[in-house]
C-alpha cells in the first residue's frame, strides 16, 4: 500500500530510508462515499475503519513510528449539541 505512492516516482525506490518517519490522515468522506456507493452510512464508517486498520497494519510493517488519525469530519460542526 505504502510503496505504491513511492515506486509511482520516478526514482525513488520504496525502502524504508525512503519513507516518513510521521504520517497524519484526516478520515473524513465515508458517509459521502457510502453514499454515492448506495450504502448506509454506517457501511461507510465501517469501509473507513477496515481502511484505518489496513493502514495501521502496513504502518507496522514498514517501520513508520508515528501514525496520527484525525476522525472528526467537517459536517460535525453543524451537528446540534445533543448529538
Amino acid at each position: 500500500m505504502l510503496e505504491n505512492r513511492y515506486q509511482s516516482q520516478p526514482g525513488v525506490a520504496a525502502h524504508h530510508n525512503n519513507l516518513p518517519k510521521h504520517i497524519a490522515i484526516i478520515m473524513d468522506g465515508n458517509g459521502r462515499w457510502a453514499k454515492e456507493q448506495k450504502l448506509s452510512r454506517t457501511k461507510g464508517h465501517q469501509a473507513g475503519v477496515k481502511r484505518a486498520q489496513e493502514v495501521v497494519s502496513a504502518c507496522g510493517e514498514k517501520g513508520i513510528s508515528v501514525l496520527t488519525l484525525f476522525a472528526f469530519g467537517v459536517e460535525n460542526w453543524k451537528r446540534p449539541a445533543s448529538k
